[in-house]
């Protein structure tokens, strides 16, 4: 592990928690190996500190700091413990969990300070002088060890209502026994942008110290709040990737950088390394395996889709109207998405993005817009469907559809047995490069039965097709008559180790609806491998 004594650029700080914070979120379990690698994604995009955990506290935290000592070789970020100070009555060169954060080999270590008289007296059990003396203490004894001090204050903005006097004097006192950083913390996260720009202001005022600040998401504005407390003059702010953290999280790591970045002209990242922004959000997410929100500011999938008609106007003559950076600068696209709001311009574009030339034959993107609209007054969705809406494109620009086979018939069979377990068989009768093929699967489902069914009969012909793998099945019951006379639409996410695909079928009961998925999914990975059609 490489130690630096001061961070690149230390006149601003970025600093990631989510390997402490952002893991108290519900459902979030972080292994050793899961924080290694969430460890190095950061290091990647090149934030200033990562705070790795609370060495001593826990056995995880400890074999974490162990590890990250001999495998991470860290490039641009220094590696941070967190602790709290020494307990009350005690000294710091005698306290174990402080002797545990020294031992944890951090060249920065975090402590987190009481500033809320309540929490002093009723959760420590000291009084107001004592947990000054904490303070003082602990942040001396590890400054005489040699190392980097941060101080959270806790419950800080709380406290500051309650008796704000007191709450600075924790903030001075750290300042003074050599804290590089305090930190004000809204724990609770029930404060306001101008509530946090004014006291930030004060407190900067009235006790010297270099402020950072910690939001966390309560009342929706963490971000906000963070970009108040900079422009109050805090060169510090505390973030978690995706804005992972307990309750309903943390400040977002990656609208923080980039407001700081694009919006305020602040270079707080290496150069370049915001273009890989929406890569380290998305790999993250993987790690702590949760879905990446499609709507998150930045690096969502949402983030730079386009839907209305009136927008794809606008953005065929410029995308900066509709757009409020390029997202290429994030490492994001902007989409096209096409449903029954669509108008020209947005098939224009869908076709250019999916390298159709429309060649501006008005006719043709005339009869691709009626033929969405029509097929979304059924069921379809387009928007969520891209491969299904390239094959319908394809077919209109064809003048017929792409065809690789040629479907006689199929049946599903679902068997209930007298033990109480069920068999699902499928047959599928069908054509091939002037062959007739009749296949037999069984499956755990009558959709699995079928699709395999369907790759037993083409894989022999189309050996391409023993790549693609099924990743996503979903079923959504339409509005209809009553009940199962609903209609049903299903999509269906379809890969082949490079890159997946969805496809839309709809129907009046599930099971054609899929067999309509099933086979765009395997129309479109036969177009992706390059095969010609036959028919």
């Amino acid at each position: 592990m490489t130690t630096k004594a001061t961070a690149p650029g230390d006149t601003f700080h970025v600093f990631d928690t989510t390997l402490r914070d952002g893991a108290q979120r519900e459902g979030i379990n972080l292994t050793v190996a899961d924080k290694l690698t969430i460890a190095r994604h950061l290091d990647d995009f090149g934030v200033g500190f990562i705070e790795g955990g609370w060495p001593g506290a826990n056995p995880r935290d400890t074999e974490f700091f162990a590890r990250a000592r001999q495998e991470i070789d860290f490039a641009h970020a220094q590696l941070v413990a967190f602790g709290a100070t020494r307990r009350a009555g005690g000294k710091a060169s005698e306290d174990p969990q402080v002797q545990a954060l020294l031992d944890s080999g951090a060249p920065v270590i975090t402590l987190v300070a009481k500033s809320h008289d309540r929490h002093v007296e009723l959760a420590l059990r000291t009084t107001l002088d004592e947990n000054l003396e904490m303070v003082r203490d602990t942040v001396a004894h590890l400054r005489e060890q040699g190392r980097r001090v941060f101080v959270d204050c806790e419950h800080f903005f709380d406290g500051y209502r309650a008796d704000a006097e007191y709450a600075k004097s924790v903030v001075r006192t750290a300042h003074e026994a050599g804290a590089d950083v305090v930190i004000l913390c809204d724990t609770n996260g029930g404060m306001l942008p101008a509530q946090i720009q004014a006291v930030v202001s004060t407190v900067l005022a009235d006790t010297g110290a270099r402020i950072g600040i910690h939001a966390q998401d309560d009342t929706g504005c963490a971000v906000a709040n963070t970009l108040a407390a900079v422009d109050a003059g805090a060169t510090h702010v505390q973030c978690t990737a995706n804005g992972y953290g307990e309750r309903v999280g943390n400040a977002n790591l990656f609208p923080v950088v980039a407001a700081l970045e694009l919006k305020y002209g602040k270079n707080v990242l290496p150069e370049g390394a915001l273009a890989d922004m929406t890569r380290i959000s998305h790999a993250i997410a993987e790690v702590v395996n949760l879905t990446p929100s499609t709507h998150q500011p930045y690096v969502g999938v949402s983030a730079f889709a386009h839907k209305a008609g009136l927008h794809a106007s606008a953005i065929k003559v410029d995308p900066d109207l509709y757009q409020h950076i390029d997202p290429e600068r994030v490492g994001n696209t902007m989409r096209m998405l096409v449903s029954d709001m669509a108008g020209r311009a947005s098939i224009e574009l869908k076709g250019k993005e999916l390298g159709i030339d429309l060649g501006g034959d008005r006719a043709l993107v005339g009869r691709v817009v009626e033929r969405v609209k029509e097929r979304e007054l059924q069921g379809y969705t387009y928007e969520a469907a891209d491969a299904s809406f390239e094959l319908l494109l394809r077919a209109e620009v064809d003048g017929r559809p792409r065809r690789y086979f040629r479907v006689e018939s199929w049946r599903a069979i679902v068997e209930n047995r007298p033990d109480g377990t069920h068999a699902n068989e499928a047959t599928v009768k069908l054509w091939a490069k002037g062959e007739r093929i009749v296949a037999t699967a069984e499956g755990n489902g009558p959709v699995n039965a079928l699709d395999r069914a369907l790759r037993v009969g083409l894989e022999r012909i189309y050996p391409q097709l023993a790549k693609l793998e099924l990743i996503d099945y979903k079923v959504r019951i339409l509005e209809g008559r009553t009940g199962t006379e609903s209609t049903t639409r299903v999509l269906i996410t379809t890969g082949d180790g490079s890159g997946d695909w969805a496809t839309v079928g709809v129907a009046e009961n599930v099971i054609a609806a899929s067999w309509q998925a099933l086979e765009d999914a395997y129309t479109y990975g036969l177009l992706r491998a390059g095969v010609e059609p036959t028919d």
